[in-house]
């Protein structure tokens, strides 16, 4: 019993070693690299100079005014699209929560088909429907509610809707799962006790699935502040997020240093939304 135990013991890190080699392969070593080239200067021809010159310059440059404006505008649009998501989500997850067990697969099946449709391919069938000679714009002529074809292409308000169409099944699963396992007798109970339905809700449902709802916001933020597919095909170049310069950065700028400040700026930012989602979790949620 005991050597079969120090046996097992033994091939423990075995066992892990495939999956630590591919991180530190993937993740880590990449994530030095960009942490090295962020300290450099760039080279005439872009790249970086060699011999490698150490500065903190491009951190410098992070705080000018206009790069400040690009993360700040950034870090609103997906507050929007996150809010957007979970407003809208909620509501789906409760109505596929309370469905009978026999259709409520074939709910969740609706809800994962974008899943099987490249996110590209969906982006662009998003932007055909909404050119001046898209679907939509066919609709509303067609039916006489406009004259002429709507603006709905390359600016904000289409880069928001795409962010919303991409992201919004990140945001109704997490909460499903935490619906799902709700008691619905307790918002009975709380009516028994002469709460109204609005503060069961507040008082009781929210709290309780709570992990579900932070979950769907961290799931839909992060990737949502760093996006830069959506914004480049929606936006037409006209609205700028941190995504997108950090692409424009390493493409046509070739100022690889600074991109890569950018990019662990960025990634600082995921960071601090990932700690802040594990310590609501652990917390746990509890009725008010």
């Amino acid at each position: 019993m005991t050597g079969g135990s120090e046996n097992r013991s033994r091939r423990g890190p075995l066992l892990v070693l495939p999956a630590a080699a591919y991180l530190v392969v993937f993740f880590v070593l990449p994530l030095v690299l960009v942490l090295v080239i962020s300290f450099v200067e760039r080279g005439r021809a872009g790249g970086v100079r060699t011999p490698l010159v150490p500065t903190i310059a491009y951190y410098i440059r992070l705080f000018d005014p206009l790069y400040i404006g690009i993360f700040l505008k950034s870090v609103r649009i997906a507050l929007l699209v996150t809010g957007v998501c979970v407003l809208t989500g909620y509501p789906l997850g409760v109505f596929i929560g309370r469905a009978p067990a026999r259709v409520r697969s074939s709910l969740m099946m609706l809800v994962m088909i974008p899943f099987w449709t490249n996110f590209l391919v969906r982006t662009y069938a998003m932007k055909q429907l909404l050119a001046a000679e898209g679907g939509v714009n066919g609709l509303l002529l067609g039916i006489g509610l406009i004259q002429e074809p709507l603006s709905l292409i390359f600016n904000e308000f289409s880069v928001v809707l795409g962010l919303v169409y991409g992201y919004l099944p990140f945001a109704v699963l997490p909460m499903y799962a935490s619906i799902e396992k709700f008691d619905l007798s307790l918002m009975e109970a709380a009516s028994d006790l002469g709460a109204n339905l609005r503060r069961a809700f507040l008082r009781i449902m929210l709290p309780l699935t709570l992990p579900g709802v932070v979950a769907a916001v961290v799931l839909v933020f992060v990737p949502v502040v760093g996006a830069f597919i959506t914004p480049d095909i929606m936006g037409g170049g006209k609205v700028e997020m941190i995504g997108t310069l950090i692409n424009r950065q390493f493409g046509v700028a070739r100022n690889w240093p600074f991109g890569s400040a950018m990019s662990l700026a960025l990634m600082l930012m995921v960071v601090v939304g990932v700690i802040y989602y594990f310590r609501t979790a652990d917390e746990g949620a509890r009725p008010l």
